[in-house]
């Protein structure tokens, strides 16, 4: 995401230079009220290494709330990164995934040489650190992450040695990766006492904002994780339009091609209405913009690969200035259902006549849009 793509549009040289200057100080922030200050700045630093998206938005929050969520995306990444590690013995892997959730308990436990990337092996070989200031986290907050590494670590297991077949498949595995995660951050919300405690107890709301997320980066990551060997595209949904995955790459310009990679941004906008109606719970403006912002970053990523074959042949990514446009200008809801209203008409105005899923395509984004009008109507007679 070269700036140079922005550099014709000031609003986004603007929200760049904004996000900047908003940033430079909040690590800090949040490491000087504990005693394990050392610890504690190396897991911020280790998270801007190993999701700068992610960084940004933690950004978002209370302090308190921050140092949770922080430690709660680091240690599902390295339970992720040892997921990922295609050349890990399945064997370990399995017993690792399953055992997991126990190594936060277990002092100056750290392992080497596991990791497709290396920041993710230098997370694991210095993952003490990760429990050390784990331990300094309140008792709630680390009984949600410890259940939810459980449940996650056991999730993956069972898909070592299981190829994603159908639509269900799909849904299973990205709720195992990913609905836990929104789960889990509901909980993490309500316990912290700055939203409602009925908040964890929408699950299916929780599950679908990690879905949609979910979903978009595995639509968008096709080429990146064919070259990995991993496959994650459900064959119930692929099988229609090719014999192989990798068809899809070696005939990227193809009808088939382009028809495959739409029926799969249709299966993700199944999440939208879902995602806006968790979001239009949130009390609390600091854990609105954390939530939304990735939300609208992913709304915004479906447009771009919608009907884009350069997916098939790169990791296809939205612009930095429009993704810093979009962290600094989402602060309400109104915000976010304008942004999925005007994705949900450019997606409309570009569908394709002769899709398998074209008719079903523009009946979820009428409904978008639909709900969108609805809500802004409701949300102005307030």
């Amino acid at each position: 995401m070269s700036v140079l793509k922005s550099i014709y549009r000031p609003d986004e040289i603007t929200a760049l230079l904004k996000l900047k200057i908003g940033s430079k100080f909040l690590t800090k922030e949040q490491c000087d009220y504990r005693d394990n200050i050392e610890d504690i700045a190396y897991c911020f630093d280790t998270l801007n290494k190993v999701s700068r998206s992610f960084a940004a938005v933690i950004r978002q929050l209370p302090c308190d709330l921050g140092l949770n969520i922080c430690l709660f995306y680091l240690i599902l990444r390295a339970l992720d990164s040892i997921e990922d590690d295609m050349n890990l013995d399945k064997d370990q892997k399995i017993k690792l995934l399953k055992s997991f959730h126990e190594k936060n308990y277990e002092n100056g436990w750290t392992l080497t040489g596991v990791g497709d990337k290396e920041e993710y092996r230098e997370l694991l070989k210095n993952y003490d650190k990760v429990i050390r200031a784990f331990h300094t986290l309140d008792s709630k907050s680390q009984a949600v992450i410890t259940e939810i590494s459980k449940m996650m670590g056991a999730g993956m297991a069972d898909f070592v040695d299981t190829e994603i077949t159908s639509i269900r498949d799909y849904n299973l595995y990205c709720h195992y990766v990913a609905g836990l995660v929104g789960i889990g951050l509901s909980k993490i919300f309500s316990a912290s006492e700055l939203e409602d405690e009925t908040l964890q107890q929408e699950a299916e709301l929780s599950n679908a904002m990690g879905l949609f997320l979910q979903k978009t980066n595995i639509v968008r990551d096709y080429k990146e994780d064919l070259m990995e060997s991993r496959t994650f595209w459900p064959s119930e949904i692929w099988g229609q339009y090719g014999n192989e995955l990798t068809h899809f790459a070696e005939n990227s310009d193809n009808k088939e091609s382009i028809s495959c990679l739409n029926h799969m941004v249709n299966d993700a906008l199944t999440h939208t209405i879902d995602c806006l109606k968790y979001l239009g719970k949130l009390k609390n403006e600091r854990i609105f913009k954390f939530c939304a912002i990735p939300q609208v970053m992913a709304i915004a990523t479906l447009k771009e690969v919608y009907n884009n074959p350069n997916v098939f042949l790169r990791n296809v990514k939205i612009r930095k200035g429009y993704a810093a446009k979009l962290i600094v200008n989402t602060n309400t809801i109104q915000d976010v259902i304008k942004i999925f209203n005007e994705v949900a008409q450019v997606l409309e105005e570009s569908i394709p006549d002769n899709d398998a899923v074209s008719r079903e395509t523009r009946r979820l984004l009428v409904q978008i849009k639909e709900y969108c009008n609805t809500e802004s109507r409701f949300l102005i007679s307030k």
